[in-house]
């Protein structure tokens, strides 16, 4: 009987720690598309304002590599990705903040392979049902 109470304890925790796991994962994700987003607004209006081109794209990308040697993703054609990314759903009110909710290789996948923001947004329906 003890054998029994204890194995259903386990398997009780096991998914209480599952769960909030998959949830941190989510919201982890949330966060850094959330970053990109961000990063690509910022990017894309000094590219206008300031004009901004290739060279001052990939000056910023090496200096983000020196600044955080540790963390990866931010080289120039990343960086164009977030652009990308930014100004495809920026006046978008109903699916820029859905985008947010399915990860970066998704958004990059649909981003990549599909050209009007209906077909985008029909992809992404797909992705998260």
């Amino acid at each position: 009987m003890k054998d029994n109470i204890e194995k259903q304890a386990v398997i009780s925790i096991v998914r209480m720690v599952t769960s909030h796991r998959n949830n941190a994962y989510r919201k982890i994700n949330e966060e850094l598309v959330a970053m990109y987003f961000e990063i690509g607004k910022y990017l894309s209006e000094k590219m206008k304002t300031e004009k901004w081109g290739q060279k001052t794209i990939e000056s910023i990308s090496e200096q983000i590599k020196q600044n955080l040697p540790t963390i990866k993703g931010f080289e120039k054609a990343n960086l164009y990705r977030m652009i990308q990314f930014y100004e495809t759903y920026r006046d978008n009110v109903i699916v820029s903040p859905l985008v947010r909710k399915i990860s970066w290789t998704n958004n990059l996948i649909i981003l990549h392979h599909k050209s009007s923001i209906e077909e985008k947004s029909k992809n992404k329906q797909l992705i998260t049902t």
